[in-house]
């Protein structure tokens, strides 16, 4: 099994590679989802969080108020990486086990989906890293533009984040994204290429 490592700077574009990379066989675990999974009503995460940031990022049903928490963790780095402390152990635990389940199947490339993979990982535990990039004014203008964000919320996002230089330089593959969403596309698909050969690679 070839076990790869996807990741990208917010707005990069890495979540529909992601897709593209399922439509093309691969088994995608996605981290966000999984944070999802575990931050549900009453779980330990949910509490820890409540317990170290207080009750002004709850929603009334027991739910976290998840703009809330962003806004305090990004202007915040010791609150972020308190944050991460709590979230990131219980992710990668759930992450583990769905690899494990994927290798019991036989799946023969499986993608983890990481936002903060150079951030909170080591991604010498994967057999590749593909990062997907995009300039920081392009990323700045589709946070602004599609997530509605503020350009001093974008600002503080960004900044968040390793810079994409540092990651390109740790990367097996890269993937651009600065022009058209066809073009994405090609890329995409040359870098599932050079997975396919890496799987095959294997035996």
């Amino acid at each position: 099994m070839l076990n790869v490592a996807l990741t990208g700077n917010v707005a990069s574009g890495k979540s529909t590679v992601a897709r593209w990379f399922a439509e093309w066989g691969a088994t995608v675990i996605d981290a966000d989802a999984i944070v999802r999974e575990v931050q549900q009503p009453g779980s330990s995460v949910v509490n820890a969080i409540r317990d170290r940031f207080g009750e002004t990022v709850m929603q009334a049903d027991g739910s976290l108020d998840r703009d809330m928490l962003r806004r305090r963790v990004m202007a915040d780095a010791d609150a972020r990486s308190a944050l991460n402390a709590i979230v990131h152990p219980a992710v990668q635990r759930r992450r583990t086990t769905l690899v494990e389940e994927a290798r019991a199947r036989g799946d023969r490339v499986v993608v983890s989906d990481i936002p903060l993979l150079f951030e909170v990982l080591d991604p010498s535990d994967f057999d590749a890293v593909v990062l997907v990039d995009a300039p920081d004014p392009i990323r700045h203008d589709r946070l602004v533009r599609d997530r509605g964000l503020s350009a001093q919320e974008a600002d503080d996002l960004m900044a968040a984040q390793l810079p994409s230089a540092t990651k390109r330089a740790r990367s097996n593959l890269v993937i651009e994204n600065a022009d058209t969403l066809d073009t994405l596309r090609q890329h995409a698909q040359h870098a599932w290429n050079a997975l396919l050969d890496l799987a095959r690679g294997l035996g």
